[in-house]
């Protein structure tokens, strides 16, 4: 079992930055990539940006250029800077992870407990 604990959510004006950490915790496991979704009320999950182990990104179109995700492997640890924050960023953030038992090909799956954050006008 991989745990993730999320930190760095919080209220913050349009134009303004936040920066989202998560670490996961465990033993005898490798992450793979992991990421950052969102969710508003009454919409899907969806996309903010992942990163693989090797370091390839991934971002969701609305956050292009204004959110920026970075990782340290040997901390397991995830960051997501946010700048120039937008009320329609709005939601809960969840760190995701994607991860494997050391020496066994199957694949996992561990999502944080989630963080808000909330940007007004």
């Amino acid at each position: 079992q991989v745990q993730l604990v999320e930190s760095g959510g919080g209220l913050v004006q349009a134009g303004g930055s936040l920066r989202l950490s998560c670490a996961a915790s465990g033993n005898g496991f490798s992450i793979n990539a992991m990421g950052w979704h969102r969710q508003a009320p009454g919409k899907q999950r969806e996309l903010v940006a992942a990163i693989t182990r090797g370091g390839a990104t991934n971002y969701g179109d609305s956050v292009k250029g204004r959110f920026t995700i970075s990782r340290d492997n040997a901390k397991n640890t995830v960051y997501l800077q946010m700048n120039s924050l937008k009320p329609e960023d709005t939601g809960v953030y969840y760190c995701n992870a994607q991860w494997q038992v050391v020496g066994v090909a199957r694949g996992f799956a561990s999502w944080g407990q989630g963080t808000q954050v909330t940007v007004s006008s």
